[in-house]
């Protein structure tokens, strides 16, 4: 499991939770930011709770999707101001989205967060469509290839992992997922050309996030999370990612069910990790309860990904963020 806390510190009966059931990781929320002693205090709380360096995981991808803001980082933005750059300068645009990953990778790194979730590789069918709309790079397969390879050598520059998402692909998933299921009715043939496309061609990355997406052309049932059709023949087969594979939120409402259930779900289909956002503690014990001990390929692969943890690459990043603002302003 990966699992989030109520608030800006641990209490005592998180701690002792954590201390017992032992997740394999973290994630932070806006509820948890405070300020930036303070997020520091709080990972290494968490690592002490569990006796390790476990990793601890955010979503800060700009835009709409930061957890931590201004003033406490600078100002990013979007994926799709990026890829509208694109548009007028292919060169600048990859060297921004670099250095996006970058910079970002200098905040979360000196508060001990190290791995992020991001970049997203989401097509949306047409620009400005679906609630991820801002958070694509683009429309066009190659562009969002391009860009999210640079943001993700960026972050790993920087000593963070960037985890992918959403896997297969929830661009064509037009409906919030937090709210309620997304149904794509698109071939497969054409999902195979346009959505799964870059992550199946991204290079160098060790972790993914599911989508919860139904995708009628491979299991008209189940949300690619809950789908074993979808994680064995297509995130592991047709796209071939033999990486660490981790869910979506399981309390997001595009699941149905409890938390037990959607556990279970999420397990039984072949996910690796389940993750577990909103730090209700009766929901995590329901969840727990749930989670199989880490073992066998999934441990190997949980493994492999800290194994290959990178190094941050010492470079001034006040000189990065000049830069940056320079690209973004057009003086590329």
């Amino acid at each position: 499991m990966i699992l989030g806390c109520g608030g800006t510190r641990l209490s005592a009966e998180e701690t002792d939770f954590f201390r017992a059931v032992q997740p394999w990781g973290f994630i932070l929320f806006r509820r948890n930011v405070e300020s930036l002693a303070q997020i520091k205090a709080l990972t290494e709380a968490m690592r002490e709770a569990v006796g390790w360096h476990a990793p601890v995981f955010v979503d800060q991808e700009g835009g709409t999707v930061r957890r931590l803001r201004p003033p406490l980082v600078r100002d990013y933005p979007a994926a799709s101001v990026i890829g509208a750059l694109y548009e007028t300068s292919r060169t600048a645009a990859l060297e921004a989205a670099f250095l996006s990953g970058r910079l970002m990778a200098g905040d979360l790194h000196g508060v001990g967060i190290n791995c992020d979730c991001a970049p997203v590789l989401d097509i949306p069918p047409e620009p400005g469509a679906g609630f991820l709309a801002d958070r694509a790079f683009g429309t066009d397969p190659d562009q969002v290839i391009a860009l999210a390879t640079a943001q993700a050598e960026g972050l790993k520059a920087g000593g963070v992992l960037p985890v992918i998402k959403h896997m297969p692909g929830h661009g064509r998933g037009l409906l919030d997922s937090h709210q309620r299921l997304p149904v794509v009715d698109a071939a497969l043939e054409t999902l195979r050309d346009t959505d799964f496309r870059p992550f199946r061609e991204i290079p160098g990355i060790v972790m993914a996030m599911t989508c919860h997406v139904l995708f009628t052309a491979v299991d008209p049932e189940n949300p690619a999370s809950a789908s074993r059709k979808v994680v064995e023949e297509i995130m592991r087969g047709e796209i071939g990612f033999d990486g660490l594979i981790i869910s979506d939120d399981i309390s997001m409402n595009a699941l149905s069910g409890d938390i037990a259930a959607r556990a279970r779900a999420v397990t039984a289909a072949g996910v690796d990790i389940i993750l577990h956002c909103n730090g209700d503690m009766n929901e995590m014990r329901a969840a727990a309860e749930e989670a199989p001990a880490l073992a066998g390929a999934a441990l190997a692969r949980a493994e492999q990904a800290l194994v290959g943890a990178p190094e941050a690459d010492g470079s001034d990043l006040a000189a990065l963020s000049r830069r940056f603002d320079d690209l973004l302003e057009g003086k590329g």
